[in-house]
Formats: structure tokens, sequence, C-alpha cells
């Protein structure tokens, strides 16, 4: 069954290629802007928000736009919500092809009660989940950016239960999220280093890195000044790119060794250069909702293209209407705004294959 899953999500991510989806197979939903950290290159934790989508709301969205195959939980820290497993549980049940579900947490969260709901997530049967813990520098630097002290101790401790819960269920995978800012360049490799003192397992490839960028919509950070020297920063993730093993772990378009080296590599060209590497799949592999029901092309594009609140939670009126199509129009004549993030870079460098090659 999984292998199925992952054909149909493979099948369809190499039809963007050649022709726009009726649907989009990747959903990003912020779950809520509740947050405990006080990070210095994000504002999300200033939010007080109120009338986030509810349980119920989710599960109507959850019903009628059932073909999602691959789905990123967000926050805020998405642990907040008490019903996450209900909310996973939603989505499981009605995108039969559901195969990748993927999700950040600060370790913030009671770490026994984070680590019962990814287990209670997994025996419903999502073939692939992976977390991120975020983590952006050694003990004292990770501590300082993120603005609680014992920050780093508890992703270490996180760590280890997620390790443990990888025995016992092979489709579980974890990395550490490494934000590079103008306050961790150059720390990488220390980080690592430190990383492997608590825990000897972990290796280079355990680490996703992304670069700290801007959005009034998610982060709320455009008043943050956060952002590294550009010559500095792409010297580091030039080096990363080097020491990065290749490893063919699956069907080469998806292979996770290919998509990370190929993300890096624009990573360069973006910090270089301050383009866009290339044209993304916004609105047509992949959309942002946010905790209101506000979609979006993506997390870093304020550009609203409708509620799904006032479509009676489907998404089909927002998707295939004129807003959306004048920002698909936008993003053909090369006018969205600059950004890299992960996010929506997957779904891009895979939509965009002949690059992988």
């Amino acid at each position: 069954m999984s292998g199925a899953k992952f054909a149909k999500l493979t099948l369809t991510a190499l039809r963007s290629n050649f022709a726009e989806l009726s649907h989009p197979y990747k959903l990003t939903f912020s779950m809520t802007y509740l947050c405990q950290s006080r990070c210095l290159t994000c504002s999300i934790w200033e939010i007080k928000p109120k009338g986030e989508l509810t349980l119920d709301e989710i599960r109507q969205f959850a019903q009628k736009n059932n073909y999602f195959k691959w789905i990123e939980l967000t926050g805020g820290e998405p642990f907040l919500r008490s019903d996450i497993v209900e909310i996973v549980r939603a989505f499981k049940e009605n995108c039969k092809d559901l195969f990748l579900l993927t999700m950040p947490t600060n370790s913030l969260c009671n770490p026994d009660m984070v680590a019962l709901k990814i287990e209670e997530m997994l025996k419903m049967g999502v073939p692939m989940i992976t977390i991120t813990l975020s983590l952006d520098g050694y003990r004292e630097l990770h501590d300082k950016i993120r603005g609680i002290p014992g920050n780093f101790d508890k992703v270490m401790g996180m760590a280890r239960r997620l390790h443990d819960l990888k025995v016992k269920y092979p489709g579980l995978a974890f990395v550490f999220g490494y934000t590079m800012s103008k306050f961790n360049t150059g720390q990488l490799y220390k980080t690592v280093d430190e990383v492997k003192k608590e825990l000897p397992w972990v290796t280079f490839k355990d680490f996703h890195v992304n670069v700290g960028q801007v959005s009034d919509i998610y982060y709320s950070n455009t008043k943050l000044d956060f952002r590294a020297d550009r010559e500095a920063l792409a010297g580091e993730i030039d080096e990363i790119v080097k020491k990065r093993p290749l490893e063919l772990d699956s069907l080469p378009i998806f292979s996770k060794s290919i998509i990370e080296g190929a993300f890096m590599k624009k990573l360069v060209t973006y910090v270089k250069e301050d383009r866009i590497p290339m044209k993304s799949r916004s609105l047509d592999a992949s959309l942002f909702m946010d905790s209101y029901g506000n979609v979006y092309p993506s997390i870093m594009w304020g550009r609203k293209v409708g509620n799904i609140r006032e479509t009676q939670y489907s998404l089909d009126p927002i998707w295939h209407g004129t807003e959306a199509d004048e920002v698909r129009k936008l993003i053909k004549e090369g006018k969205e705004p600059k950004a890299w993030t992960a996010c929506e870079a997957y779904q891009t460098l895979v939509g965009n294959v002949l690059s992988l090659l």
C-alpha cells in the first residue's frame, strides 16, 4: 500500500513538469500561531491568535479536499494544539493517497506527550512521517537565538525519544532544522560536533539547512534585523554543498540526498545573486493555508487568494478563481517574491526534474 502511495506521489510530481495540475498534491497548513519560543529571527510568538480553525472545520476541509499526498503541519508550535492527533486523523481518513506527513517542533512541549502523540500518528498508518527538530546552534548559541534557556537540552531529549521510536516504526524520520542567520554564520560545524557529543549516532546528513527569510504573513519578521552577510553566508553554504555526501536512498526523483543537494545548490544561487533560482510550483503543486483558513501561494507571499470559510471549506472555488489565476500569471512572468524555502522548494525541484539530472 505504501509503495502504491509513493508511486502516486512520484507520478503526480512528474506530471507537474509537463502540465498544470487540476489539484495541488501538497498542503502546508499552519495549525496555530501559538508558540513558546522567543526567536531573534521570527515574531510568530508575539501573535495572540483568536478565531483559528476548529477541529470540526479542519475535518470539513479534509473531507472536501481529499487529494493531498503530502501534508506539512506547521505553526507556531504544532504540538500546542491539543487536538493535533485528531487533525492528522482527519487528513489520514480522507486523503486516501496521503504518503508523507511532515512537521517541525521546537521541543519545548512535554516530551512524553509529544512522543506519545507522534506514536499515535504512526499507528494510523501514514507511510512516512518526518519531524524537524529546530536547532540553530550549539548549546549556548541555540538558547540565545531561541530565547529559551535549556532549549538545546530539550532538543537533545526529543531526539533521543524519536531515535527510540524509529526502531519500532521504520516510517518515522527526523532531522535537525538549522536556520542560518547573522547570529550563527560559520557555526554549523561546531553545532554538529556538539550534537554528536550528546548523540554519537548523528551525522552531518541529519541536518537540514535553511536561510532565515522574511514573511509578513508567516514569520511576521519584516522589522527584524537577522539576515547574514551574503558573501559569508554563500561561502558557508558552498562548503556544506561540497562536503555533503550523495546517497541514493529511493527512486532518484525523490531521493532525499539528491533533492537536498539540489536545494542547497539553488540556495547558494539565491544568496549570491539575490534572485529566485527557478519559477516556483506555488498554486500548482502546493499552497499555504494559515490557521484562520486564509489561502496563499506560499508562506513567503502575502497575496491572499481566498478563505475556505467563505467557500464552505472547499478549495475548488479558490483554486480555480480569478485571483489564483492572476497569481499564476505573475509566477509565469517571474514576478513572485524572492524566496527559497524548503516549504516550496522541494516540489519546485521535482517539478523541474531536468534540474536534478
